[in-house]
């Protein structure tokens, strides 16, 4: 999978929402649902790989694999995943790319955080060099032309609106195809750094996370010059209270009969039962089982 397809959202003048996926079950939803491109995120590998909070526990190895296991179920949709910093300096931000690449992702977005980083809403982020910062996406653009690169500054908590658009300039000319200004809500802002930035596409964050976002359409949000809106942990969220329900249905009533669940018949289509059925059928005899 190359960046072509994730490229040309990005060029569009309208807002692309990516819901976040983490298996190749909940890949397939999106896909089925019609979405045109999916992120990967990492506090969601954190949380369902290793039963960590979204602080640093989680390498670009082990997104690389978690996303390697989602292509497949994609399909050709495009799969947007999270790098944290690049896991070091630009050296080991290429070879986090590389193995990125190699695993089918189309394009990731990398962040200015001190390593190990912190979870984008929380307290107590530190934000690296800014020259560091954009040596790390200068090499990257460099040596894995083939990913589409997002750069996201976590400056704005800390540091203020002007902070946020100098670093992101800087990113934008060491060769990000857009830019993730991470914590800039307000539609007033976004278009500021539209204006700071003309022609360079804007990626905003609705993570569950950083509470409720301003009521705004995405008509709006389009003027302000965005174009990817990411929901990474929203499919998680309701998996998990779904879960939790059936649980305690089960432990409380001995059934989850009251509880709102897929059918078995659905589940089954979505996993591919009868195609994989069939395609035993007709290459092995019947009885010739081991």
């Amino acid at each position: 999978m190359t960046a072509r397809a994730l490229r040309a959202l990005l060029a569009q003048k309208t807002v692309t929402h990516m819901p976040g996926v983490y298996d190749p079950v909940t890949a397939a939803l999106a896909v089925r649902a019609g979405h045109c491109g999916v992120h990967l995120s990492g506090a969601a590998v954190a949380a369902v790989a290793l039963g960590r909070p979204d602080l640093g526990y989680v390498h670009g190895t082990q997104i690389a694999e978690r996303a390697a296991t989602l292509i497949p179920a994609l399909t050709g949709v495009p799969l947007l995943a999270d790098a944290d910093t690049g896991y070091g300096n630009p050296l080991h931000a290429v070879w986090t790319g590389l193995a990125y690449a190699r695993a089918g992702i189309s394009g990731l977005h990398l962040e200015d955080q001190v390593n190990p980083k912190r979870c984008g809403h929380l307290a107590g982020k530190e934000v690296i060099d800014a020259s560091l910062a954009a040596a790390k996406i200068s090499a990257l653009a460099d040596h894995v032309p083939h990913l589409a690169l997002i750069a996201r500054t976590d400056a704005y908590t800390g540091h203020g609106l002007t902070e946020t658009i100098g670093r992101l300039r800087q990113y934008a000319e060491a060769g990000a195809d857009a830019i993730f200004p991470e914590g800039v809500d307000d539609l007033g802002e976004l278009a500021a750094i539209h204006r700071a930035l003309p022609g360079v596409p804007i990626v905003v964050n609705r993570s569950e996370a950083g509470g409720e976002p301003p009521a705004v359409t995405d008509d709006e949000l389009a003027a302000a010059g965005v174009r990817l809106v990411l929901h990474p942990v929203a499919a998680l969220l309701a998996a998990m209270r779904a879960a939790s329900l059936a649980y305690r249905a089960i432990a409380e009533e001995g059934t989850a009969a009251a509880v709102e669940r897929m059918p078995w018949s659905g589940f089954t289509a979505l996993v591919g039962q009868d195609e994989a059925l069939d395609l035993d059928a007709h290459y092995v005899p019947r009885g010739a089982h081991p």
